[in-house]
């Protein structure tokens, strides 16, 4: 084969002019087009991710004393998981964002898991993520410190309480719509209110049921809702201060 200025250069079945070095950018473009790659990877637009999980874990009083939620997290985000960790008291804040998340199409499955003050508020956080029409696929309380009732809808909802100690069960009301249960774990070894967030085997049984729940697809609501209707006896809801005055007395 003649060549235009003396030698070629090769590459498989292809044969570029001397001039032009394989290490050049001008060489490696004209591969790529000829095998159909992108010219630039970096600069190609990069397909939408598609929708995830985001595991929402929300901390006790004082923010201080629910590290086992952080160490959950890690071990989430290992799997590759999106998990972030809350301060209770910014209850409304994660069903917002979690509610904008979810109607954005960045997120398809929404899961809580709350400690102590943490669990309490969940109950909130499923009510105004409910009335936005944005369902969660399971919430997961570790002994809530006041008495707490359901409203609205969640797939799933498990509540581990200490029942010789501060964590107590978990009420439905008649405007609650999924599956509750409350699971007395007082005999699990070394467990207590202060160490029921930390426990390697409490640890492993709420990261199991994160994984069931990633794995069995997005969270749905129900086909109909019923309206809601206020109960007799029980707390307003979106305000757990006036809940837990209400249950202290």
């Amino acid at each position: 084969m003649k060549s235009h200025s003396g030698s070629m250069v090769f590459f498989g079945r292809l044969s570029f002019p001397s001039g032009l070095r394989l290490g050049s950018l001008r060489a490696a473009a004209i591969a790529m087009l000829l095998f159909g790659l992108p010219i630039n990877p970096g600069a190609a637009h990069a397909a939408p991710a598609a929708p995830s999980a985001h595991v929402f874990l929300v901390r006790g009083v004082l923010n201080i004393f629910s590290l086992g939620m952080d160490q959950i997290a890690n071990r989430l985000q290992q799997q590759g998981i999106t998990a972030t960790v809350h301060n209770h008291m910014l209850w409304a804040s994660i069903a917002d964002e979690a509610a904008a998340e979810y109607k954005s199409g960045r997120v398809n499955t929404i899961i809580l898991v709350g400690h102590s003050s943490g669990a309490t508020v969940l109950p909130d956080i499923v009510a105004r993520l409910d009335r936005q029409g944005v369902p969660v696929k399971l919430a997961i309380g570790l002994d809530s410190v006041f008495h707490t009732s359901l409203t609205g809808r969640v797939g799933r909802y498990i509540n581990f309480y200490v029942a010789n100690g501060a964590g107590t069960p978990v009420q439905r009301t008649k405007d609650f719509r999924g599956t509750l249960e409350n699971v007395d774990v007082e005999r699990v070894p070394g467990i207590s209110h202060l160490t029921i967030d930390k426990n390697e085997l409490m640890q492993q049984k709420v990261i199991a049921e994160i994984d069931a729940a990633v794995r069995s697809g997005p969270s749905r609501l129900p086909t109909e809702k019923k309206p809601q209707q206020p109960v007799a006896g029980t707390a307003p809801q979106g305000s757990p201060t006036k809940r837990a005055t209400a249950a202290a007395n």
